[in-house]
């Protein structure tokens, strides 16, 4: 198969991203911060996930990756626009859901309330599962050892270091109905994590 597929695919796959991402932070935005946990850590691993949605945009442009590349096979690269096309839904959905009370950061808008309906009914946070299947996506459908799991590897490093104090953070705004909402639903993984 021709590389060139795999970045029209990543290319439209970004832009339809930022698309659904857009109109969510303008909204968002009117809306004003009540509690914010965004330090100097919250600010590194913001700028490590945006290197790791670029760099694939990076290599559509340049040959500064080629040296990575690897023949494109049609089994992976079907699977992974898949992931991908799953995970922008579910990008979507979440968005949606989720409404004015999205941030890009760790903070929690005035008069937030508790979403529990929508995919939020099957994960606690599905804007994360939709990051990793989307990921997965990348990883599987980019014939480059470096560019494919770029996002995966930088979006599972603000993952790890950032569910925690999201997790307390929602503890303490809405304590034991946080609590009930933890105890039926799943982290990340629909029934099973």
């Amino acid at each position: 198969m021709n590389p060139w597929i795999a970045k029209a695919v990543i290319v439209v796959a970004s832009v339809v991203m930022v698309v659904i991402r857009a109109p969510h932070g303008r909204r968002s935005r009117g809306v004003k911060v009540a509690r914010s946990c965004k330090g100097p850590r919250e600010v590194a691993l913001l700028t490590l996930a945006w290197m790791g949605f670029l760099v694939p945009l990076i290599w559509v442009v340049s040959p500064f990756f080629s040296f990575a590349e690897y023949s494109l096979r049609p089994w992976p690269f079907g699977a992974g626009v898949l992931c991908l096309a799953g995970g922008l839904w579910w990008f979507h959905r979440s968005h949606s859901d989720l409404g004015t009370y999205w941030s890009v950061t760790l903070e929690l808008r005035e008069n937030h309330r508790l979403i529990t309906q929508g995919v939020y009914r099957y994960v606690r946070h599905p804007m994360y599962a939709a990051l990793f299947l989307y990921s997965i996506g990348q990883a599987l459908m980019l014939p480059n050892w470096v560019v494919g799991p770029s996002y995966l590897v930088a979006f599972g490093i603000l993952f790890a270091l950032r569910i925690g104090a999201e997790e307390r953070m929602m503890l303490e705004a809405f304590g034991d109905e946080y609590a009930a909402y933890m105890a039926r639903t799943k982290l990340l993984v629909p029934g099973i994590w």
